[in-house]
């Protein structure tokens, strides 16, 4: 699973709420019993009738699901002694959306209290329940029109946020609400569960998204103009305000020199437009280019500026993949992502006014064929945008690619232990590339997590019970990790720069690697925004400094210019810091530069806590010194 993409905001992670692990039930202890992980929680199963498609559209069916999922989540608060605030936070907003189903206003309003509380970012915390505490001041005073009530009430609660803090939050929640539906939400279930959900039993996981969907189908669409009204009135209302952005007055770049000295940097990623940076490639001189052949040897053909896997880790030829699909559709795609971008940036572009006219009217049945064509193209583009951020301002970067294949596909492919194995194997080869063509410092902008696995097993009914599936994720999450651990252990000469993912979740609890290793050649980066603040998505728990990841521009495949957010793009503004720093300084070991990083970084508190924010000019004088 690749962690770090850029968002899409689409309103439709209603089906990958958190979940749970190896089965074991208890009677109420009299001490709570501590969690250290979340594959500790016990899986909880439920029967819905129909399709799930279906399912969320029917009150009744919904009301008596909700009524069994708040049962456990508060028998597992009740057992539990959970210390994670993400997993907090995802129980008590379930609990909230379960209250708000079944009329009980009161007990909305305390769990939304309850995340008010959790929550450390401090935008998320001013705009954490304010949309549903409007719904109920407006329901408060029945007998006018309820619409204009609520709009008013949510234009009082906006006004009162301190704006400078809260426009990139809403920013982001008007794009998702402008595009949200009713077939948009339909359309993606039925893509990806109905085909599969044949037998009824869902997991908790998915029962909390089904729930999620009711509740946005029933409650916030029908106020989606309201909502996107009021919100677009506070921001034409501040037109002319800004966030300060500081990442400018802090960047360096460095001119060619003879002084300068060649730096390889991997780009391990889905691959890279390598025309763009005609200057700035790894060039293997002892391969003959395009003639099929492996004239060195080494057990790769062809890799003239790096290698290259395909989705189930055979080895394949060249630095960019080929989309598929029809040219048409693959250029409507493009716009789409496009419109995307901009739509989160409030930016009122073509591409974002053809979007919400097109989301509008999609067909729920087109949906799937919508979400994976937009998505084969942000995969794509990822990486040549990577590379773009990792080699900007340094004439001395070499760029060696190691292109993988992610997946795109609405319906995941079933996990297995021969598979698992197979992709071990290539990250140990990749790596050993890297050693073995001097690579100082990889950039890894992707990851995977235990409960993504438990996920795909689940909707491929593959893995047997829930308690026997969830040992099977374990032991396919295992191999991957100890693998890449070792392999990266093995290369202390070469620093791994990794994304902390956009979950923003914590990265040891939630068992993601390889955002949770820590080792003095690997380099853990989250991200902030223009201004420094952390950002609604950065996952947390093992950061070692926060980079830019919020709207940063660089370059997609034949060379147009997009802005994309995620840590996928933070970690390699760390990679590009060093880069530089062994460029100027080649004889810096990997410690040593990871060091320069941290020491030169800004200390900043955010709700009591000390995150390090890069800074590539001091860090470079310090280097100089």
């Amino acid at each position: 699973m690749r962690l770090g993409t850029p968002g899409l905001y689409l309103g439709l992670s209603l089906l990958l709420v958190a979940g749970a692990s190896p089965a074991f039930s208890v009677d109420a202890p009299a001490k709570k019993i501590e969690l250290k992980k979340l594959s500790d929680l016990p899986p909880h199963t439920y029967v819905i009738p129909g399709k799930p498609s279906a399912f969320v559209q029917d009150p009744a069916a919904v009301r008596i699901l909700a009524a069994a999922v708040g049962k456990d989540l508060q028998k597992d608060l009740d057992t539990y002694d959970i210390q994670d605030k993400t997993t907090l936070k995802r129980f008590h907003g379930t609990l909230a959306i379960i209250a708000m189903l079944e009329g009980k206003e009161a007990e909305v309003r305390a769990h939304l209290a309850t995340v008010k509380g959790l929550e450390d970012k401090p935008a998320q915390k001013l705009m954490s329940g304010l949309m549903l505490g409007a719904y109920l001041d407006a329901k408060a005073n029945p007998g006018g029109d309820f619409k204009a009530a609520f709009r008013k009430a949510l234009d009082k609660a906006l006004a009162a946020l301190p704006y400078q803090e809260v426009q990139d939050a809403i920013k982001g929640q008007k794009a998702a609400m402008e595009i949200g539906s009713a077939n948009l939400i339909t359309g993606q279930i039925a893509a990806s569960l109905d085909p599969v959900i044949t037998d009824g039993k869902i997991s908790q996981d998915l029962g909390g998204g089904l729930l999620g969907a009711a509740f946005q189908l029933e409650t916030i669409l029908p106020v989606k103009a309201e909502i996107v009204a009021s919100l677009t009135a506070v921001l034409d209302a501040n037109r002319t305000a800004r966030k300060a952005d500081i990442w400018a007055g802090r960047d360096e770049a460095l001119k060619a020199s003879a002084s300068l000295h060649p730096v390889v940097i991997g780009i391990w990623d889905s691959g890279t437009d390598v025309a763009l940076f005609k200057d700035r490639l790894w060039v293997n001189r002892k391969e003959v280019p395009g003639n099929a052949k492996d004239d060195d040897r080494n057990g790769f053909v062809d890799d003239v500026n790096g290698i290259a896997w395909d989705l189930h880790s055979n080895k394949v030829v060249g630095p960019l993949a080929t989309l598929e699909g029809k040219p048409e559709k693959i250029q409507a795609a493009k716009a789409s992502l496009k419109g995307f971008v901009d739509l989160q940036a409030n930016v009122d572009s073509p591409e974002a006014g053809a979007l919400k006219k097109l989301l509008s009217t999609l067909p729920a049945a087109e949906v799937k064929d919508f979400i994976e064509g937009v998505s084969q193209v942000s995969n794509y583009s990822h990486g040549t945008h990577v590379s773009g951020i990792a080699a900007k301002g340094n004439p001395a970067a070499r760029l060696l690619v190691d292109r993988i294949t992610f997946d795109y596909h609405v319906h995941p492919e079933t996990p297995t232990l021969e598979q698992a194995a197979k992709d071990a194997a290539a990250m140990v080869q990749s790596v050993a590339y890297f050693k073995a063509h001097g690579v100082r410092v990889v950039n890894m902008s992707w990851g995977g997590d235990l409960k993504s696995i438990d996920h795909a097993l689940e909707l491929n009914h593959a893995g047997g019970t829930p308690e026997e599936r969830r040992l099977l994720a374990k032991k396919i999450y295992d191999i991957g990790y100890k693998a890449l651990d070792k392999a990266i252990t093995a290369a202390p000469g070469v620093l791994f720069v990794v994304a902390a993912g956009n979950s923003n979740n914590d990265v040891k609890f939630d068992e993601v690697f390889p955002s949770s290793f820590r080792k003095p050649n690997v380099l853990i980066v989250g991200a902030v925004d223009q201004a420094g603040d952390q950002t609604s998505f950065t996952s947390f728990g093992n950061v070692d400094v926060f980079a830019n990841g919020f709207e940063v521009e660089s370059c997609v495949p034949g060379g147009e210019l997009m802005k994309f957010s995620g840590t996928s793009m933070a970690a390699p503004n760390v990679t590009n810091l060093a880069g530089k720093l062994l460029a100027l300084k080649p004889a810096l070991g990997t410690q040593a530069v990871k060091d320069l990083i941290i020491k030169g970084a800004e200390e900043k508190v955010v709700a009591g806590k000390t995150i390090r924010l890069i800074h590539p000019a001091r860090t470079l004088e310090l280097a100089r010194h």
